[in-house]
């Protein structure tokens, strides 16, 4: 990888800045608890295409109304815009309804000593409409470090530092896994965790720290 040094100081000059409030948010990623699993995994299931604003606000209102206890038809929630709107509603709503049915066994997979990678893979091959992406968003807001989430904002940024050449026409899973490699050898050659890495770019893009 062809880094400029003056990218790598950016990047330095960037987690000087913002480290401090990066590593307060994944202290608290880590500080989940274990009976909020279930809707940080309804929350990364609406999130493709969607605004994350108004997936976390759809996400509390489930948990708000018990969701997970009752089993309600959550389609109108996710389709009203007064409440937080999700594109491909119907689709998404049936994915958490299969997820509330199935959670038995992302459960026992949380439970187990596997990797972080490992078991990001495993959550994407047993959860329908969890990619790699979801998987990865998901492990790393309960706490899971080692994982790399390539959404937009860090193609964006892994474009104008050069790690990548061009935008990827489609991400296969072999395709996801060589972004992340990169991106992984941009945070040992800046000296930033991956996963603070990940955040600062993502705060970069947004102005905030959200999940």
């Amino acid at each position: 990888m062809d880094l400029q040094p003056g990218h790598i100081d950016e990047l330095r000059q960037l987690h000087d800045q913002h480290g401090e409030a990066v590593r307060v948010r994944l202290a608290e990623f880590r500080g989940v608890p274990v009976d909020r699993h279930f809707y940080e995994l309804c929350f990364c299931l609406m999130t493709p295409q969607s605004s994350a604003l108004q997936c976390d606000a759809v996400a509390a209102e489930l948990e708000h109304r018990g969701f997970r206890e009752h089993g309600f038809d959550p389609t109108p929630l996710l389709r009203s815009w007064q409440e937080g709107y999700v594109r491909f509603h119907n689709t998404k709503a049936r994915r958490l309804q299969e997820l509330r049915g199935h959670f038995g066994e992302v459960r026992v997979l949380l439970a187990s000593d596997m990797e972080d990678k490992p078991l990001r893979n495993q959550l994407a091959a047993t959860v329908r409409g969890l990619g790699m992406k979801e998987a990865s968003h998901f492990l790393r807001n309960i706490g899971r470090s080692k994982l790399c989430i390539v959404d937009r904002h860090i193609i964006r940024n892994l474009l104008r530092l050069g790690v990548l050449a061009e935008w990827p026409s489609s991400i296969s899973v072999r395709r996801y896994l060589d972004i992340e490699q990169r991106f992984e050898d941009l945070a040992n050659m800046t000296g930033i965790p991956a996963d603070e890495l990940d955040l600062l770019l993502w705060q970069r893009e947004t102005g905030f720290l959200l999940k």
